[in-house]
């Protein structure tokens, strides 16, 4: 939510749609919408306009500031979608989300022509899990749009991970490379968001060491979106399943507000929230 009291800069605020978000001092709730058949815990659920606006209107109510919007599954063994089935399952969506709402909206893609035509109806921001990796042109169409980006750690776009063993070395020699592609497509540094990438081709061990302090595994000065919501690895951890496992990312929700995340990436978009307020609370009282 903005705070019009407050001067607003590119250092203190990154501008996403038509709302200001803090950098640092805040955590955002960023709820998920899988426009998907086969995501791991909703898959099925909003494949069709009218659910999926009602999710929309539920997660907006509950308190999300911002909705991702995905058309292709990125759990692990899924199939890979092509574009025009993307485009077919996001856009339709996305478009509906804008006519009736100005909250500000996500695009998960890592496919520049499917990035271009969400932004045209409406999305503020690429969410690519790929760190702009998979798609060439993807890094020049978010500087050429002047939108901000999610750049995310995966070990399967890494082609030297069999060669670094430790966790914090791959990430940071991965990430490395994706701010290099960002700073020669003219991406701007205060337009990006990075991401750990939990669950994306690491190992349950490597998730934890991750989760422990994710903003020591990755470039300082970045603002953080961390992503775990019903995870395996709270699965493992726990032995759970994907149904029963809100009280471990509700726990995960807090250690990351703890830390500085700008944004956790949740399907619980109230209790997360609470749990996110109540931290803040505690942590925050010697300011006021």
């Amino acid at each position: 939510m903005e705070d019009n009291n407050l001067k607003k800069s590119s250092r203190e605020y990154m501008r996403i749609g038509s709302r200001d978000f803090l950098r640092k001092g805040k955590t955002y709730i960023m709820g998920i919408l899988n426009v998907t058949p086969d995501s791991f815990y909703d898959g099925g659920k909003y494949t069709d306009v009218d659910a999926a606006l009602r999710n929309v209107d539920r997660m907006i109510e509950e308190g999300a500031d911002i909705i991702d919007v995905g058309g292709e599954s990125t759990r692990p063994g899924s199939m890979a979608v092509d574009r025009d089935e993307e485009i077919r399952r996001v856009l339709p969506v996305i478009e509906a989300i804008r006519k009736r709402s100005d909250i500000p909206i996500s695009i998960d893609t890592y496919k520049s022509d499917v990035a271009s035509l969400c932004l045209d109806a409406g999305a503020d921001l690429v969410n690519d899990i790929s760190g702009l990796k998979a798609d060439e042109a993807m890094a020049g169409l978010i500087a050429g749009r002047d939108v901000p980006c999610c750049i995310m750690h995966n070990d399967l776009t890494y082609d030297d991970k069999a060669v670094l063993k430790d966790v914090r070395e791959r990430m940071t020699a991965d990430i490395s490379e994706s701010l290099d592609i960002s700073e020669t497509s003219g991406i701007a540094k205060d337009k990006i968001i990075l991401d750990p990438g939990i669950g994306f081709a690491k190992s349950f061990e490597d998730n934890l060491k991750v989760l422990k302090d994710p903003d020591y595994m990755l470039p300082k000065g970045y603002p953080l979106l961390v992503a775990v919501s019903r995870k395996s690895v709270i699965g493992l951890a726990l032995d759970l399943k994907k149904e029963d496992r809100l009280e471990g990312t509700l726990a995960l929700s807090v250690m990351a507000a703890r830390r500085g995340a700008m944004f956790v990436r949740v399907h619980d978009v109230k209790e997360n929230l609470r749990a996110v307020k109540m931290t803040e609370a505690v942590y925050g009282c010697d300011k006021n």
